[in-house]
C-alpha cells in the first residue's frame, strides 16, 4: 500500500492530504530569523522540524524549492507595528551598524544550522536585497484601494477584506491578545489591525536603513517581506508555509491579506507551524532567563544531534518542555543507538524484501502528520529485528535521510575524539616527566622550554604541593 504524506494545515485547522499544485514539485517556504541576537534553542525548534518536513518531502520523491528570508531591517519589536526595530536594538548593543549585526548573526545562525544538520534552503535572500520588490507591491495595493497613505506611512486597510482572520474562527476582540496593549496606539490607523506597508515616519527619527520610494525615504514594514520574497522565487502559487505558532497572528494572517488582495487569487494552500519551546516557566525567549544557545548547550558537553534527538522524540503540534535532566537522559539513549548501529558489521546479505517492509513503516510514520516519535520507533524495532547487519545498516544510512542524526557515524566519531583525548594526555603526563627529570638535573631552561611548548598547545602547567597539575588553556582554540 503506498504511503501519502498528511500533516496538519493551520488554515482549515485538520490534518490534510498534501496534494502540491504542481506535479511532483513542491514550492516550500521558511520565516527565516531576525538576526539582531543568537537564536535560541526554542527558535531552533522550528527549523529543525521544518527540516524533518523538507526531508520528509524529498524521502517520498518530490522535488523541492525551499526558500528562507533573513529579516536584516524592519523587524520592530511588537507585532502591532510599534517599538524599536529589532536590528537598530541590536546595532545599538554591540556598537556595530546594523549591517555587520546582520551579518554576524547570519553566520552564527546557519552555524547552529550545519551542528544540527539543517539543511540550507535552496534559497536565502535577506530583506534588504529585495527593495523594489517591496516598493512594487505596495505600489499595487495602493491602485487597487487595499492601501492608503497616512501620516507619512503607507498602511494596509483590513477593513477591505471579506476575512481577515483567516486562521481562527475567533472574534476580533479575542485575537487582539496578539496585539501587545501596553504600546502606544498608532493614531493614523483607521483600524486597529491595519498594519504598515511603508514607513516614513517612526519614533525612530535614527533608523539605520533607509531607502528612497514614491512616499519619501523610509523603510518597509516586517510583514510584506516574506511575501515579496517567496513569490520572487516562488512564483503566485505556493504550496506550503512554514513557521513557529508565534507567527500565525498577525504575521501570516497579514501575509495572506496584502499577497491575495495583491495576486487577486488564493496564494498558500498549507500552513505548517511549529509549537514553543518551554521550561517550568513558561514559553522560551530571548529576554528572561539564562539564555539558551545551541554554543551554551555546546559549554555544558552536549552534543548538537542529541537536542535535535530530543526534539524528534516529541511532535511538533505540542508544546515540548525543556530540562537538563532531560537532555542527559537524551545523551544516554542517542549514546547507546549510535554505538548500536556503530557495531553493525555490515555483514550478511541485503534482504530486500525486509528492507521494503522496514521502509514503508517509517515512511508510514513520517506520513502520519510527521510522527517522528514513531519513526524512531521503526528505527529501534527494526535494529532488533532478525536480519543481516547489511540490512539494519542500509535502513539506518536510509532512515537518516530524514532524521539527520549520524547514525552510522556519530560513534566512529566519538572514539575517534577519545582516541585523541588519550593520545593527548599521554603525551602531556610524558612531558611532564621529562620536566620533572630536567629539575632535577638543575637544567631549567630545558624545564621552561618544555612548559612553553605545552603552553603553545593550550595547556597549563601549575606546580602545587601535590604535584603538577595540568589544565586545557579555555581561551585556547583547537586547530589554532
Amino acid at each position: 500500500m503506498e504511503n501519502k504524506l498528511q500533516f496538519y494545515n493551520t488554515l482549515d485547522r485538520k490534518v490534510e492530504l498534501f496534494v502540491p499544485n504542481e506535479d511532483g514539485r513542491v514550492a516550500m517556504y521558511t520565516c527565516g530569523p531576525t538576526v539582531y541576537h543568537f537564536a535560541h534553542i526554542g527558535n531552533l525548534r522550528s527549523y529543525i522540524e521544518e527540516d524533518v518536513l523538507e526531508k520528509t518531502l524529498r524521502y517520498m520523491g518530490y522535488d523541492v524549492k525551499r526558500v528562507m528570508n533573513i529579516t536584516d531591517v524592519g523587524h520592530l519589536s511588537s507585532d502591532a507595528d510599534t517599538g524599536e526595530d529589532k536590528m537598530l536594538k541590536g546595532a545599538k548593543r554591540e556598537h556595530k551598524t546594523v549591517m555587520e549585526i546582520a551579518k554576524f548573526y547570519t553566520d552564527a545562525f546557519f552555524g547552529d544550522c550545519r551542528k544540527l544538520n539543517i539543511k540550507t534552503p535552496d534559497v536565502v535572500e535577506p530583506a534588504t536585497n529585495c527593495i523594489p520588490e517591496f516598493i512594487h507591491m505596495v505600489e499595487v495595493l495602493l491602485e487597487k484601494g487595499y492601501a492608503y497613505l497616512a501620516g507619512g506611512n503607507v498602511y494596509f486597510d483590513t477593513s477591505r477584506l471579506e476575512d481577515y482572520y483567516v486562521f481562527s474562527s475567533q472574534t476580533e476582540k479575542e485575537l487582539l491578545v496578539g496585539v501587545r496593549d501596553d504600546v502606544e496606539e498608532d493614531a493614523n490607523k483607521r483600524n486597529r489591525n491595519d498594519f504598515v506597508l511603508w514607513f516614513t515616519k517612526s519614533k525612530f527619527e535614527d533608523q539605520a536603513l533607509k531607502w528612497e520610494s514614491p512616499w519619501g525615504t523610509g523603510y518597509p514594514g516586517w510583514h510584506i517581506e516574506c511575501s515579496c520574497i517567496s513569490m520572487k522565487h516562488l512564483g503566485e502559487y505556493m504550496d506550503i508555509h512554514c513557521g513557529g505558532v508565534d507567527n500565525i497572528f498577525p504575521h501570516h494572517t497579514n501575509e495572506i491579506a496584502q499577497s491575495e488582495a495583491y495576486l487577486g487569487h488564493k496564494w498558500c494552500n498549507y500552513w505548517f507551524h511549529v509549537h514553543h519551546l518551554t521550561d517550568k516557566t513558561g514559553k522560551m525567549s530571548k529576554s528572561k532567563g539564562e539564555f539558551l544557545t545551541l554554543s551554551l548547550l555546546e559549554s555544558k558537553g552536549y552534543d548538537p544531534r542529541v537536542y535535535r534527538f530530543f526534539c524528534l522524540q516529541s511532535h511538533y503540534r505540542k508544546p515540548l518542555e525543556f530540562s537538563y535532566e532531560t537532555l542527559d537522559n537524551m545523551v544516554a539513549a542517542y549514546d547507546k543507538l549510535v554505538k548500536r548501529i556503530g557495531g553493525l558489521k555490515k555483514e550478511g546479505a541485503v534482504e530486500q524484501e525486509k528492507i521494503k517492509a522496514y521502509k514503508q513503516k517509517f515512511e508510514a510514520a513520517l506520513c502520519d502528520d510527521l510522527n517522528t516519535s514513531m519513526a524512531i520507533t521503526v528505527l529501534y524495532d527494526m535494529l532488533k529485528e532478525d536480519m543481516s547487519d547489511a540490512s539494519k545498516y542500509a535502513l539506518a544510512e536510509d532512515f537518516d535521510r530524514v532524521l539527520s542524526l549520524d547514525l552510522t557515524t556519530a560513534h566512529a566519531e566519538k572514539e575517534a575524539e577519545n582516541k585523541v583525548d588519550a593520545d593527548l594526555e599521554s603525551y602531556i603526563l610524558g612531558k611532564i616527566e621529562e620536566r620533572k627529570a630536567a629539575k632535577k638535573e638543575k637544567n631549567f631552561a630545558r624545564a621552561d622550554e618544555i612548559r612553553g611548548e605545552l603552553l603553545a598547545k593550550g595547556i597549563i602547567l601549575e606546580d602545587t604541593r601535590e604535584g603538577v597539575k595540568w589544565k586545557m588553556d579555555s581561551s585556547w582554540k583547537k586547530g589554532e
